[in-house]
């Protein structure tokens, strides 16, 4: 998977629109392959992130656990450790 795409699920404050359809748009560059599309293939990649954020949001709502939620801050230093001892910054 996109390593830019992070996990939205359970977090406190929830997810909001932009972060679910930022996720959206790199899940529709990844599989496109394109970073900006061509003037062409503009309007079905706008329309496929549109569906996409959509699907997510409905996806995110529909989710339930008894988890305790996370903080955003504490998986932010998670990542951070875990991207300094796998490339040693």
């Amino acid at each position: 998977m996109c390593r830019s795409i992070k996990p939205l699920f359970n977090f406190d404050p929830p997810v909001t629109e932009d972060e679910v359809r930022a996720a959206s748009l790199q899940f529709v560059r990844k599989i496109s392959g394109f970073t900006k599309p061509s003037k062409a293939n503009e309007n079905a990649f706008l329309a496929a992130v549109d569906e996409i954020s959509r699907a997510s949001s409905r996806l995110l709502r529909a989710l339930e656990t008894s988890a305790a939620p996370k903080n955003r801050e504490d998986e932010a230093a998670k990542a951070r450790a875990r991207a300094a001892e796998r490339f040693g910054a």
